[in-house]
C-alpha cells in the first residue's frame, strides 16, 4: 500500500462578517488534505481554532509530522494515537472516511450501518449585533425552524428578545461564546423560559463551570468548549444537560461517533456543531447530525462561494452535498 498526502491551507471569503463575543471573522480559513491511493482521492478539512491553541501553521505542521505513518497505511484507529485531538486529527481522519469509501465503493453511511444523509433541519445563525440590526437580520429568516442567537454579556436580554419578537415561531438556541458569568446566567434564567429559548449554549468559560454541578437550569445547557471527546463526559454528565459534538474538537468522524454514542448512552441530549468552514467539513459531520437533537451545520452559508457540489440551505433546511462530493464511491 502505498498512500500520497497533501495539505494545504485554503481561505473563503465570508458574504459579510461574522460577529461572536471573541471577535468577527471575514474568512474561513481552513486546511485542505488530500490521501491519493492508486489513482484514488479522498479528502478532509479542518479549521484550527485559536480558542484551543491552533493555528494553520501548527496543524500543517502536526500533519507533516506524521506524514511518514499516514502515507506509510496508517488507519483511522492508528491515527487516534498518531494525533490529538484538533483540526489536524480532524482534516486526516476524514480523508481516511473519504479514501475507504472509495476505494471499497461502499459509503460512509453503509459502513457505519446508518441511511444516507438526507435534508435535516440546520441552525441560521444572527450574529452579534445591535438588537435593532438583530431583529431585522432575524426577520429575514422569521420562518426558519431553528435560529442561533450570538451575545455577549453586554445586552443579551434586548438581542434575545428583539430576535425573539421578529421570529416567533422559530426554536431558538443562544450562544454566548463563554462570555456570561455564573451571576448573569442565573439571572437569564426567567428571560429565557418567556422567551422561549430552547437551549442556552456553554454561557459559561469551559474552566469556570464546576458550579453547574450544584446548579438546575430552567432551559437545558450545553457544552460546547467545556467538550471534546468521550472521555470528557465523566465530568460533563454532571454539569451539562446537551453536548456539541464538532469534529475540529473531536479530531475527526471517527471520535466524534464515539462521543456522540457515549453521550446517549448517559441520556444527555445532541448537538452537532461546526466552525465556519466550506462543505468538505460539514458532509462527514451529516452522519452526527442524524442521531442529533439539535443541528447547527450553516458554515457553509457565510460563504462568498463554497466548493463545488456542497451543501446548500432552504430556508433552515440543509440538504447534503450532491453524490460523489464526500464520502461515497
Amino acid at each position: 500500500m502505498s498512500r500520497t498526502l497533501r495539505a494545504q491551507h485554503d481561505s473563503f471569503p465570508l458574504s459579510h462578517p461574522f460577529r461572536i463575543s471573541r471577535g468577527v471573522k471575514t474568512q474561513a480559513e481552513v486546511i485542505t488534505v488530500e490521501l491519493e491511493q492508486g489513482g484514488v482521492v479522498g479528502r478532509g478539512e479542518g479549521v484550527p481554532y485559536a480558542r484551543y491553541g491552533e493555528s494553520i501553521e501548527s496543524a500543517l505542521a502536526a500533519i507533516d509530522d506524521v506524514r511518514g505513518a499516514i502515507e506509510g497505511g496508517a488507519d483511522r484507529v492508528q491515527l487516534l494515537d498518531l494525533l490529538g485531538p484538533g483540526a489536524a486529527r480532524n482534516a486526516v481522519d476524514c480523508a481516511l472516511w473519504d479514501l475507504e469509501a472509495r476505494l471499497g465503493g461502499r459509503s460512509v453511511a453503509a459502513k457505519i450501518g446508518a441511511p444516507e444523509p438526507g435534508r435535516l433541519v440546520s441552525a441560521l445563525t444572527i450574529g452579534i449585533d445591535t438588537p435593532m440590526a438583530m431583529a431585522v437580520a432575524a426577520s429575514k429568516i422569521a420562518d426558519a425552524p431553528l435560529i442561533k442567537v450570538k451575545v455577549d454579556a453586554t445586552i443579551p436580554d434586548a438581542q434575545i428578545r428583539a430576535v425573539r419578537n421578529a421570529a416567533p415561531n422559530a426554536k431558538l438556541i443562544v450562544d454566548p461564546n463563554e462570555s456570561w458569568d455564573q451571576q448573569l446566567v442565573r439571572a437569564m434564567q426567567i428571560l429565557l423560559v418567556v422567551l422561549k429559548v430552547d437551549l442556552l449554549e456553554q454561557p459559561v468559560p469551559a474552566g469556570a463551570d464546576e458550579w453547574l454541578e450544584a446548579f438546575t437550569p430552567d432551559v437545558p445547557i450545553c457544552a460546547d468548549e467545556s467538550v471534546h471527546v468521550a472521555a470528557d463526559l465523566d465530568v460533563v454528565a454532571r454539569r451539562y444537560q446537551v453536548v456539541n459534538v464538532k469534529l475540529d474538537k473531536t479530531g475527526g468522524l471517527t471520535e466524534a461517533l464515539a462521543l456522540a454514542e457515549a453521550a446517549r448512552a448517559r441520556g444527555l441530549g445532541l448537538m452537532t456543531g461546526c466552525m465556519i468552514s466550506s462543505s468538505l467539513s460539514i458532509a462527514p459531520a451529516l452522519h452526527v447530525a442524524r442521531m442529533s437533537d439539535f443541528v447547527d451545520l450553516d458554515g457553509p452559508i457565510w460563504l462568498m462561494e463554497d466548493r463545488a457540489g456542497g451543501v446548500r440551505d432552504e430556508a433552515g433546511w440543509l440538504w447534503p452535498p450532491q453524490r460523489g462530493f464526500w464520502g461515497t464511491a
